[in-house]
């Protein structure tokens, strides 16, 4: 069970960010999406905090994906946008072209979370 609710808190944080959904071209702004992409660290360490002793399933999962996916591209990121990058329409056009590449691996991140909560994945679902 606990496994079950942890993954389902962290589904529904990563369903409803740009981390797994597309941000176009001509919408959206790259310090904000990096802002959401870095607040997964702070969503994630409360749900451990919470629930990760009875969530050792979970517990695995988010730790790689933070430390191996998660944390390289924001530590990446986070200095260039100190240096000015987001200013740069070439930064800013790599900046999405890397976003797009986590997004990929955060939406595999997210089918895994489906499954352990036992939900229908919506990660990809379209009107």
């Amino acid at each position: 069970a606990g496994d079950q609710e942890a993954a389902w808190e962290m589904y529904v944080e990563l369903i409803t960010r740009v981390t797994t959904q597309q941000l176009d071209g001509d919408t959206g702004d790259e310090e904000t999406a990096l802002t959401s992409v870095y607040n997964l660290f702070e969503i994630t360490r409360e749900i451990l905090k919470r629930k990760g002793r009875e969530a050792p399933n979970f517990t695995k999962i988010a730790v790689i994906v933070l430390n191996q996916i998660i944390r390289p591209f924001t530590a990446k990121w986070h200095r260039k946008k100190i240096a000015g990058a987001f200013v740069n329409a070439d930064e800013c056009l790599e900046f999405r072209d890397e976003l797009a590449v986590l997004q990929t691996k955060l939406r595999g991140y997210s089918k895994m979370l489906a499954n352990i909560a036992m939900v229908e994945d919506l990660t990809d679902l379209e009107i």
